[in-house]
């Protein structure tokens, strides 16, 4: 393009100034230099790499050499199946965390044959299950913990730069068959097959020999990184660069800030130089307050471009307000790491949801043998694990993610004395955590607020009436009530006699049966609450809709999922938050579109796990109706616009076939209201999931904008059979910024699927 000239001649030659620079030629050196790691001596040792013992049930002993890549972002592993050798690999950018002794479930099982100080455990992201190891000595566990702690930390702090720097780098090494640093022709063919393109054989020969400088039909050093840089052209990103620049291709810092307003953002003179100081690559134009088409780009992919409002990112709502007026991210059958028939129970699921932030988690307590409560879905095939188990491993999670209260939701099937045995193991071993006693001596209306209940743990669960309690308060649980269908009503069935020890730690979550919304509103008491199954939720909505809302306005409500669903599958959460429902519970364990919008719910406010309901649903006088409009006086209803542009780097579905390349197509979701919700979606573009190309523009008229989520949904086209998902990204309307924005996609099961992108233009405006 004519912007080239400028960027030659005024500053330096193109491929200098790549955002994919030395490709070809990122060594290992080079790579642990920019982590400023080469001399690093922990790193020596895994780039050596180390035998360990992977600690698994009944398994015999195995030894399995680890090593560190090149690239300093890979871990490759041998393991042997009989006479069969078998390579592995996985990506630092997998790992969620790494834990040094005994701190997983595997290694409290089955790793007790090695010393503590020899034992750590690799978690990583989304579903895949901890690898638990064991070292040779103590001092090589350390050195790999270390380690893996820093490439994680230089991980999480990668540019979008280096993140397609390091995706190209791993492209290049795998289609490398004869790993001679070369490229031929085939090996390009087959290279493009890996990155989910299907060019034509004319075209991509022609760009080959475009690129073959030397002429003896291999592509090398910079010529292959000619060769990337002409793929990874963003001519959409240039054209948008051009019309803020003009003729000389470079942007100003008035420009830049004329971009900025346009954004939608509200961007001083100041604002625009420290974005040109921190994202142009090139040192003569930083010195200049200048920035170039390169630096323009690295911007629009950093977070500062994405759609999400990075200021939602951070703590930003009031929290100190009863808890009621809170969505609180809950979730139902915490133990369960798969179906509710069969599946594992585990601890390690407490910990993954804690980690994403969730508040309330269920355990449901059985009786066990020796004296001990157990945790499993009863008169099933799931596992079995220690309530005291369960309870440890709380503790030493509930506030890693946020400082905000957990609520632990008893599901209690166990007689007086394991009943009385869970409130001592509570008591002893979340010690101060638990909240036994009401603040400042009261329970006085409203309840507390998140605030004032910061690094607190409460029960729900029944809590026993006192001696010198009213009629009316003792009458609320009646034959009748003891015969409906619901979950709380059961525990009253299941547990005819009751501990004292475990009703006085019972404080602001005490569970009674419901009677009827009138009742409740009349005479239900703050402190307590009642659960609802997501069919007893509907009808509740359907038939008093504004009843409910004013309900939830006043104390909390649970909502769980029907207990016929054998493969745990959820409702749509969407429907309860609508009418104010705090505790809405899902099987974090089962992903798809529910817990989708649940992440999306909760992906604003810090990710703590607390998110403000919108004024109208924390009314005790509200008029809102979620089966209607509603009337609102605050209500403003908003156009919102999106032009789908284009996508980059869509993952492959297929990777063991190397001619299966996806038919990409966009789909726009809104979830909120019944009016509100719509789908709408792109034609597909065929044979191209590297960057295909859309332009194409989709309207929404959005009643109550404050309740809605936007769902980002990328699928393969298929004639014959139902599409297949690649990545989605959902958040609330009111975090989605304007303008030219990067959604960076998210698989199935919730783990970044980095570097994949969406690029789109969106406005919202109010009607």
């Amino acid at each position: 393009m004519l912007c080239g000239r400028w960027k030659n001649s005024r500053w330096e030659s193109h491929h200098q100034q790549s955002p994919y620079g030395e490709v070809a030629k990122l060594s290992g050196h080079r790579a642990f230099k920019k982590m400023g790691l080469a001399n690093d001596e922990d790193i020596k040792v895994l780039l050596k790499g180390s035998l360990f013992w992977k600690v698994k049930a009944h398994q015999p002993r195995k030894q399995r050499l680890y090593r560190l890549q090149e690239d300093g972002m890979t871990i490759w592993f041998e393991t042997r199946f009989k006479k069969a050798h078998s390579k592995h690999v996985f990506s630092i950018l997998h790992i969620e965390s790494v834990r040094e002794g005994y701190q997983s479930e595997g290694h409290r099982k089955f790793g007790g044959s090695f010393p503590e100080e020899q034992c750590f455990t690799i978690v990583f992201k989304g579903k895949r299950k901890n690898l638990d190891l064991a070292a040779q000595n103590v001092d090589e566990a350390q050195q790999w913990v270390r380690g893996l702690t820093k490439l994680m930390a230089r991980a999480e702090a990668m540019s979008q730069r280096e993140k397609l720097e390091h995706w190209i780098h791993d492209i290049l090494h795998r289609a490398d068959k004869n790993k001679d640093n070369k490229m031929s022709f085939k090996e390009i063919k087959n290279m493009l097959c890996m990155i989910n393109i299907d060019m034509n054989d004319v075209y991509a020969y022609r760009l080959f020999k475009e690129c073959d400088r030397s002429n003896n039909d291999r592509l090398e050093e910079y010529e292959i990184e000619e060769f990337c840089s002409r793929l990874m052209a963003r001519p959409e990103l240039e054209d948008i660069f051009c019309l803020y620049s003009g003729n000389d291709c470079v942007l100003s810092v008035e420009e830049l800030q004329e971009f900025l307003h346009d954004q939608g953002e509200e961007a001083s003179l100041q604002e625009a130089h420290d974005i040109i100081q921190t994202y142009e690559l090139n040192e003569k134009a930083r010195q200049h307050n200048l920035m170039m088409a390169d630096g323009f780009m690295m911007y629009l992919l950093s977070s500062a471009g994405n759609i999400l409002n990075p200021a939602h990112t951070r703590i930003y709502q009031d929290m100190s307000q009863p808890l009621c007026h809170y969505f609180i991210s809950s979730s139902h059958n915490t133990y369960l790491t798969d179906n509710q028939i069969q599946g594992e129970s585990s601890t390690e699921a407490y910990i993954r949801a804690l980690i994403k932030g969730c508040r309330c988690v269920e355990l449901d307590c059985w009786e066990g043998s020796d004296g001990e409560p157990i945790i499993y879905h009863g008169h099933t095939f799931t596992s079995k694990i220690l309530f005291r188990d369960a309870i440890e491993s709380i503790r030493d999670y509930a506030f890693k993610q946020s400082c905000y209260p957990v609520i632990l939701s008893l599901e209690n099937h166990c007689g007086p004395e394991q009943q009385s045995t869970m409130a001592r193991h509570m008591k002893t071993i979340l010690g101060d955590m638990l909240l036994t006693q009401p603040l400042d001596g009261n329970m006085a209306k409203p309840l507390p607020s998140p605030e004032q209940l910061k690094w607190k743990i409460l029960v729900k669960g029944k809590k026993l009436q006192e001696d010198n309690s009213d009629p009316d308060q003792v009458s609320r649980i009646s034959s009748h009530e003891e015969e409906m269908q619901e979950k709380e009503d059961e525990k009253v069935r299941d547990a005819v006699h009751f501990s004292r020890e475990l009703s006085d730690v019972v404080v602001y979550c005490q569970a009674v049966p419901f009677q009827s919304l009138l009742y409740a509103l009349n005479y239900q008491k703050a402190a307590e609450m009642s659960s609802f199954s997501e069919r007893k939720a509907r009808k509740l909505i359907k038939e008093s809709g504004n009843l409910f809302v004013q309900y939830n306005a006043q104390h909390l409500s649970r909502i769980y999922p029907l207990g016929l669903k054998l493969n745990s599958s959820n409702y749509n959460p969407q429907e309860m938050w609508n009418a104010g429902c705090q505790l809405v519970a899902l099987n974090f364990q089962t992903p798809g579109v529910e817990m989708d919008l649940n992440e999306g719910r909760f992906l604003v406010n810090g990710r703590c796990g607390y998110v403000l309901k919108p004024a109208f649903l924390r009314s005790s006088q509200s008029t809102f109706d979620p089966e209607g409009l509603g009337c609102r006086t605050d209500q403003h209803s908003v156009v919102l616009t999106i032009k789908v542009i284009t996508a980059q780097q869509l993952p492959k579905l297929n990777k063991e076939k190397n001619s299966s390349i996806v038919d990409p197509f966009v789909r726009v979701e809104i979830h909120g209201v019944s009016v509100d919700c719509c789908k709408k979606q792109t034609a597909y573009q065929l044979n191209n999931g590297f960057n295909p190309c859309w332009n194409e523009t989709l309207t929404f008229q959005v009643e109550v904008p404050e309740l809605a989520l936007v769902r980002f949904v990328v699928e393969d086209y298929d004639t014959t059979s139902s599409n297949d998902f690649v990545g989605q990204f959902t958040l609330p309307l009111p975090s989605l910024r304007e303008g030219y924005r990067h959604i960076h996609l998210l698989s199935k099961d919730g783990t970044s699927l980095s570097p994949a992108t969406l690029f789109v233009h969106v406005r919202c405006r109010k009607v």
